[in-house]
């Protein structure tokens, strides 16, 4: 290369670095700015009517694992509500998760493999539920599973139960509506993925007498993996901070960890260990993310 064109090039990526400038500051005080000052909060001192002290603590941090002795003032314990609605919050994740991607997969599938004039239908019936807001639509799955909502209706008309079946105000209605909610986040991916997909690969497999079995997991699902992947983040982060589904679904005796974090901001009046809290949150959700993926990718060539 010439120096005429390394001198080019030069000036190419030093444009281009002007460019982005303007995005890059933008950036990095609207998503590092927010994280920055949740994190200075996390180890300041929580003042007595909401607010905090500009005095160092790890009052905070500490909180998260320990809480002190309201009957031995000095000796701490174990946080064990904190440590539930942790385990709570990625539990039902998780299990979000899984469901959607158990139901989402067959429905990327089936409309993937339509043809072009009904795949635009099949997918624009996948985005109504963006078309409302998130409160609606849980109210919504709430009108569903109450004890006169639709479900516990049929089944006492049908006479398969006799009194209604308790279900809001649980962990299986806040699963409910969390899968509910965020199912499209998980299909979409999946559609774009399978939509990419070179059909004849399956009939290559089969040729080579290949089980149904064998070509779901040695043909299709590597070639998918990226859209699991992509599907699997869309649903997982923002189930684990949810706010208003448990809040609505879980009556507020179901908390996690989003509703846990607003409290502290809100009555609570502790900002130090809903700052802490935030950041640990962002913590987990980095490690689950990093750990999904690295397993994800285990088996592909370029990791």
């Amino acid at each position: 290369m010439s120096d005429a064109e390394k001198a080019r090039d030069t000036a190419t990526v030093r444009t281009s670095w002007l460019l982005s400038t303007p995005a890059l500051v933008v950036l990095t005080f609207a998503a590092s700015g927010p994280l920055l000052i949740m994190l200075v909060y996390s180890f300041l001192t929580k003042g007595q009517y909401g607010n905090v002290e500009w005095v160092f603590s790890t009052e905070g941090w500490r909180s998260i694992l320990y809480s002190e002795d309201i009957f031995d003032p000095g000796v701490f314990v174990w946080a064990d509500a904190h440590l539930t609605i942790f385990w709570r919050s990625v539990k039902l994740s998780l299990m979000t998760t899984v469901l959607t991607l158990a139901v989402g997969f067959p429905t990327a599938w089936f409309i993937a493999t339509r043809p072009p004039k009904s795949r635009a239908l099949w997918l624009f019936l996948i985005t109504i539920p963006f078309w409302t807001n998130l409160l609606i639509r849980t109210v919504a799955i709430f009108e569903v599973i109450r004890n006169e909502g639709v479900i516990n209706s049929l089944l006492m008309w049908t006479g398969i139960i006799s009194a209604p079946i308790q279900i809001t105000y649980t962990d299986t209605a806040v699963f409910i509506g969390m899968a509910y909610v965020y199912l499209p986040l998980m299909v979409l991916p999946l559609f774009a993925a399978i939509d990419r997909f070179d059909m004849r690969l399956i009939e290559a497999a089969y040729d080579l007498y290949a089980s149904r079995l064998a070509v779901l997991r040695r043909v299709i699902l590597p070639i998918v993996r990226p859209g699991i992947i992509a599907g699997s983040i869309l649903v997982f982060v923002p189930s684990l901070g949810a706010v208003v589904t448990p809040r609505i679904l879980g009556g507020g005796k179901n908390m996690m960890i989003g509703n846990f974090i607003e409290l502290q901001f809100g009555q609570g009046r502790n900002w130090p260990l809903g700052a802490a809290l935030s950041m640990s949150l962002l913590v987990i959700v980095t490690v689950a993310l990093l750990v999904y993926v690295r397993a994800a990718n285990r088996e592909s060539p370029h990791g």
